[in-house]
């Protein structure tokens, strides 16, 4: 239960709603001060001290879904929805400093030749498909889509049939799973690249608050093999190649982390791709063990919004469905303006 018992927590000064679709360097020196005086100002103890341990999971707040001038801007309905989350994300982490134990960022990142990148596929011209085409199993058995021989080098050692076999392999499960089909996204989340950054005013509150409480921020990074989707930091969407041997597996230590938490918090991009499946396959463990777990997830709907390009794609109908069988299974969908002091 989520009540209300202690002292309000301020926001800091320093904190500018209007920069948080800027990118900026965080003064860490100033910032470790300033949390050291936050925590003896209001009382804000280390969270080894906390009986009920909460956990703020926030999947891929990164420069390249959140910002507007970046690859995969989520702007939702509003044109700058992602934008508008994370002002409210930020108030959110530095309003509930005492009642977060740990925060857990979720770092998308790829490297160019990846399955959903355009380089990996080409058509009978030798053309890369655009962004945000949808190659289905028709598409790959009828060639409409080929795998482009040339990656075969950088990919399986130059065996170009092994990488066929397994493209095929790998939109043939996507369709048995009811999954979405392979989606061709914008190159994007590049390792050593200023997109795969988290957003500077959410990287500045998670180390007010690392300083703050004195918990280590946890960070799982999620996406690098270049033979899957891994919309959900928990599991990839294909674990296994065509003859059945291992190419991924479940982040078995990251479920336990969490299951292990008194309540766990989550928010982040996007709603209808890497927070929905994140979540979803949370429920799946969650199921196995024990239903009733899941009511101590809580989903900050505001603070998280769907992939919408205007003419192309809208998938809000399909996260709202998803968040609404989160909720039917227990799970509570609260906003960032809720207290979160819990007994």
């Amino acid at each position: 239960m989520i009540s209300s018992n202690i002292k309000q927590i301020l926001i800091p000064n320093f904190f500018n709603a209007e920069e948080v679709d800027k990118v900026y360097r965080v003064p860490y020196q100033q910032r470790a001060r300033e949390a050291k005086l936050w925590a003896k100002e209001y009382d804000i103890q280390s969270a080894l001290e906390d009986k009920t341990r909460v956990c703020l999971l926030l999947i891929d707040v990164q420069n390249t879904f959140c910002l507007p001038d970046f690859e995969l801007f989520v702007g939702g309905k509003s044109g700058i929805s992602a934008v508008e989350d994370n002002v409210r994300l930020c108030e959110f982490i530095y309003r509930n400093l005492n009642v977060i134990t740990e925060i857990i960022p979720t770092m998308d990142t790829h490297t160019a030749m990846q399955i959903f990148h355009p380089i990996f596929w080409v058509d009978k011209l030798g053309n890369h498909p655009e962004p945000a085409t949808m190659i289905s199993l028709e598409d790959v058995q009828t060639e409409r889509w080929k795998v482009n021989q040339a990656i075969a080098y950088s990919l399986t050692n130059g065996d170009y049939e092994k990488l066929e076999k397994y493209a095929l392999h790998y939109v043939k499960k996507l369709s048995e799973d009811g999954k979405y089909p392979l989606t061709i996204w914008f190159y994007h989340s590049m390792l050593g690249g200023i997109g795969h950054a988290l957003v500077s005013a959410v990287e500045e509150a998670i180390f007010f608050h690392n300083l703050a409480r004195n918990s280590q921020t946890h960070f799982e990074l999620k996406g690098s093999n270049p033979l899957t989707e891994n919309y959900s930091v928990l599991c990839p969407e294909v674990l296994s190649d065509a003859d059945g041997k291992s190419i991924a597996n479940k982040n078995t230590n990251l479920i336990q982390k969490l299951l292990d938490f008194d309540a766990v918090i989550i928010a982040g991009q996007a709603k209808s791709h890497c927070v929905a499946w994140t979540i979803d396959n949370l429920l799946t463990e969650i199921q196995t063990i024990d239903i009733n777990l899941s009511k101590k997830i809580y989903l900050l709907e505001d603070c998280t919004s769907p992939v919408v390009i205007p003419g192309i794609i809208d998938f809000t109908e399909q996260a709202n469905l998803a968040f609404q069988r989160f909720a039917d299974a227990g799970m509570n969908i609260i906003k960032s303006t809720s207290s979160l002091a819990l007994n």
